[in-house]
């Protein structure tokens, strides 16, 4: 078999890996993001399945996220790049309301930019701190088109379909908002922030270095960022594999 012959074959193993975890990914969010809106009833013991459904959904939002990223590096599908896009596209909406060119061409730039004051997810005036860099990590992305679109999603829950408010609360705002905060927390912050070991090379980016679990379910993998940056075409699924890959070297 040819190199080419096998780099067909790797791509269509890695688009029929990605789509599927990607059905899965969006099937769980949707499955937990209904049960809590719309079904689950918060009274008595029920109040009981609100944590784990709260964690799950967190995390599913995270995976939703974090799928659409890889569509971004056309990592998702690369033998199905249009159907990438239009996944990563709707998954954006999904999640906040965010356009997918303008998200998609900050994040390019914070690749060609990291950790400089022209990175989009940086804050060069507050390098070592969570609080304010997460703040204007918000401002940044977080603008009226997707405030007009979330707020359009919780009118249409309680206004038009029933939804109880305390359900649209606890399993559509709060996990939203809990995994910006942990995709920001894994995905940037942790990976960006100034150390005063400095950083390895000019991605301005360090790996976290978490077992394959807690990788998994801190951010996807996300963690291993200096992998993704050296490599942004290895989708989330592939990354632990180029870490144990450069410990190795």
């Amino acid at each position: 078999m040819n190199l080419s012959a096998t780099r067909r074959d790797d791509a269509r193993l890695q688009s029929a890996i990605g789509l599927s975890l990607a059905a899965g990914i969006f099937t769980l969010w949707l499955a937990t993001h209904l049960l809590g809106i719309f079904v689950l009833d918060l009274s008595g013991w029920n109040w009981l399945l609100a944590v784990p459904l709260i964690l799950v959904q967190t995390w599913t939002f995270v995976g939703l996220f974090i799928v659409a990223h890889d569509a971004m590096h056309g990592s998702l599908a690369p033998t199905h790049k249009r159907l990438g896009d239009r996944i990563g596209q709707a998954l954006l909406l999904l999640y906040a309301g965010f356009g997918w060119q303008k998200l998609r061409a900050a994040h390019f730039d914070h690749h060609k930019y990291a950790g400089s004051a022209r990175d989009p997810d940086f804050d060069a005036d507050h390098p070592r701190h969570f609080a304010p860099w997460y703040l204007t990590f918000l401002k940044r992305y977080f603008g009226l088109a997707s405030f007009l679109y979330v707020n359009a999603v919780v009118a249409t829950y309680v206004l038009l379909l029933g939804a109880r408010v305390p359900n649209v609360l606890l399993f559509y705002a709060l996990p939203a908002i809990a995994s910006s905060l942990q995709l920001f927390y894994f995905g940037t912050y942790r990976p960006h922030r100034h150390e005063d070991d400095g950083f390895a090379d000019r991605h301005n980016a360090r790996s976290l270095g978490y077992s394959w679990a807690a990788s998994l379910f801190s951010c996807f993998h996300f963690g291993y960022h200096h992998e993704h940056h050296l490599a942004p075409g290895i989708p989330w699924w592939g990354l632990p594999g180029r870490y144990r890959a450069q410990q190795d070297d």
